[in-house]
């Protein structure tokens, strides 16, 4: 055990209200933490960030359609007037089940409920390879990576005499054939369509693919069939190159390796081909599935861990509409959140607790402009009106007047110009490790 184990978490105010300690700020931590705000309770919110991310819109700060802060809400600013919320920067380290503990990166807190809502991660299904040279997509920083990564390659490759020198700098390959691949597709086709022939004119698009693989035998495998049929129509119509049952065995930085032997030339592998859990140490294998999600009853409570939960993307209860637990989507999260919360409330008043029970809303995604494709309980459509459905359910879904306002106007001049007006190559210091054994080998 190290100094900082040893310490209390310091300046956490006194208070005689059970203590609830919420890990991550997500869509069911930041959920719960303001169902639980001026109740009965200390809410003691922790996460790495000090900013809840608005994970739909990732792939629009990627293709240089939103700046973002636009997506990002700082959690201070949410609980500025509520007494009982108290939100620490912090990386969760361990549980001790038996005292009642949760060990962090800046000291230890005792808790009476704890909440486990720390999301998911990119799954590379064991491959070091491609977890070493892709690009994953599942914070707010690596989708304004891939921006620069994507705007910096064909500012470098504008310099190269030779057209075959050029296409492994302008391809752009992408793997996962869920929500997230297909609406990243979509948004790099329109670049290339509208956008990039503007900025680049003497580069010739008609060389850069845009190609989606997916190794299942259709897209956005959960919807229905219209929704998948026409997915894979718009996605043609846009130019993308759509490869079906097809899997990536390998990536060496330049050179995809496909099943039947195919292969492809990219520097930029967008991966979103997978979730896995997020895990901490201090419970026993027996609480994890074999996909690392910890098994929960009705009521979000970690089997055999009283006082102790999991919601969200970690969490996995298995029902007769859902052996294998729910999707990993947002509703599930809120849901699971807001039935939590509730209860956590009754028990204080000695009322009944209720069951989780999820009602499925529907899902949707966009394939570019115009286009979109939506799965209600009661109706399924497809082309503009989706995609105005989608515009009105992911703006009133965004925290804070001001982030709907820019991206309300953000998504207004888009359609009114088709020209994004954030492609600017903004850089850290830092440089991947990768990235500088390929500088060096360039010199």
């Amino acid at each position: 055990m190290n100094s900082i184990d040893s310490q209390q978490i310091p300046n956490i105010p006194a208070s005689n209200h059970s203590k609830v300690v919420i890990v991550g700020g997500g869509f069911a931590g930041l959920k719960l933490a303001r169902k639980l705000m001026k109740k009965d309770f200390q809410v003691i919110l922790l996460d790495k960030n000090n900013y809840h991310q608005f994970q739909p819109l990732f792939y629009q700060v990627a293709t240089a359609g939103l700046e973002p802060s636009a997506i990002s809400f700082p959690l201070r600013k949410i609980f500025h007037h509520s007494k009982n919320v108290v939100f620490r920067m912090a990386e969760v380290q361990r549980i001790d089940v038996n005292q009642n503990r949760l060990y962090t990166d800046i000291g230890y807190i005792n808790y009476d409920h704890l909440v486990l809502a720390m999301g998911g991660d990119t799954n590379y299904f064991g491959s070091k390879s491609i977890e070493y040279y892709a690009a994953p997509m599942k914070t707010v920083s690596e989708a304004l990576y891939i921006r620069n990564k994507v705007i910096s390659n064909y500012e470098r490759a504008i310099n190269i005499e030779k057209v075959e020198h050029r296409k492994y700098l302008m391809n752009v390959v992408i793997v996962g054939g869920g929500p997230t691949g297909v609406e990243l597709a979509g948004a790099m086709a329109e670049l290339r369509n509208n956008v990039l022939p503007i900025d680049y004119p003497e580069l010739n698009f008609h060389n850069m693919k845009v190609v989606l693989i997916e190794a299942g035998p259709e897209l956005l495998g959960p919807m229905s069939p219209e929704a998948k049929s026409h997915a894979l129509k718009y996605l043609q119509e846009l130019g993308v190159e759509v490869m079906l049952n097809t899997q990536v065995k390998d990536y060496d930085g330049q050179i995809v390796s496909l099943s039947d032997d195919i292969f492809l030339e990219t520097q930029t592998l967008l991966w979103a081909a997978g979730i896995k859990p997020n895990r901490i140490d201090g419970l026993s294998p027996e609480h994890y599935a074999p996909n690392g999600r910890i098994y929960v009853d009705s009521y979000s409570q970690i089997i055999d861990c009283p006082g102790v939960y999991a919601l969200g993307d970690v969490s996995l209860l298995t029902e007769e509409k859902y052996p294998k637990g729910h999707p990993q989507v947002a509703q599930v999260a809120l849901q699971q959140a807001e039935r939590l919360a509730n209860n956590l409330i009754d028990a204080q008043k000695g009322k009944v607790l209720k069951p989780f029970r999820y009602k499925d809303l529907g899902s949707m995604a966009t394939i570019g402009k115009k286009r979109a494709v939506v799965d209600l309980p009661f109706i399924k459509f497809q082309g503009l009106l989706a995609w105005l459905t989608w515009l009105f359910v992911h703006l009133m879904a965004i925290l804070g007047v001001k982030n709907r306002l820019f991206v309300f106007l953000n998504w207004s001049w888009n359609y009114l110009s088709f020209d994004p007006s954030l492609r600017l190559l903004i850089k850290p210091k830092y440089v991947r490790e990768s990235e500088r054994k390929e500088l060096i080998e360039q010199k």
